[in-house]
């Protein structure tokens, strides 16, 4: 017999839910309890508000995303990829991770735009988390395979560059949707930013190999 959620788990996909279903103003703390199988009361329990149930989802959700991500950036090193399409692949998996989350729901630019309201601290945390492991990777990468920058370039500024194409591309692509279509465009970005950064005797080195520069 499968093991029941912790109940944590369950008011948080419970919370979710709702507010994927009704958007975060429409929301509230009843109908969260009911669709987790509780009564308001002992969800007060764990959560204090609707504004907290709110972060709490969102941490969930920011959280998944960095696990996501962090494990296609593994994946596409150990396949051999070359370092923008491990990037591609990191960043879209992020992505991919944070939009799975409101899939469907009508209310996305509502709770895309209360989510600064209600938690920046949490966007502005998980935003430098997101960049401090594109750095990660772009620092492994470059280590292991014997690459660098172009003078004046580090490793810290190319992730900074990186999340600016992202923020950029977002403004072309509002709520990143079509998402196929909003991928493809920051995989362009991202191949001519990376392209511009290396080295010459790194690009020399790729296009040894095969790798488009």
């Amino acid at each position: 017999m499968q093991a029941k959620a912790p109940p944590q788990d369950r008011i948080l996909d419970a919370a979710l839910r709702v507010f994927r279903r009704h958007g975060f103003r429409r929301s509230s703390i009843e109908q969260a309890a009911e669709e987790a199988g509780l009564t308001r009361q002992a969800l007060y329990h764990h959560f204090a508000s609707k504004e907290a149930l709110f972060r709490a989802v969102l941490e969930r959700i920011y959280a998944q995303g960095l696990a996501a991500e962090i494990a296609a950036a593994k994946a596409a090193e150990e396949a051999g990829l070359e370092l923008a399409d491990i990037l591609v692949a990191e960043i879209g998996a992020r992505m991919q991770s944070l939009l799975a989350s409101l899939k469907d729901s009508p209310h996305t630019e509502e709770l895309f735009s209360e989510h600064l309201a209600q938690a920046r601290d949490l966007y502005q945390n998980y935003s430098n988390r997101f960049a401090d492991e594109i750095a990660t990777t772009i620092a492994r990468v470059c280590r292991k395979r014997k690459l660098k920058l172009e003078s004046g370039v580090s490793v810290r500024e190319l992730a900074r560059c990186v999340e600016m194409a992202i923020h950029g591309t977002k403004s072309a692509f509002p709520s990143m949707q079509p998402v196929d279509a909003f991928l493809k465009q920051l995989e362009t970005m991202l191949h001519m930013l990376i392209a511009g950064a290396m080295a010459p005797s790194a690009k020399k080195s790729l296009r040894k190999t095969g790798v488009r520069t």
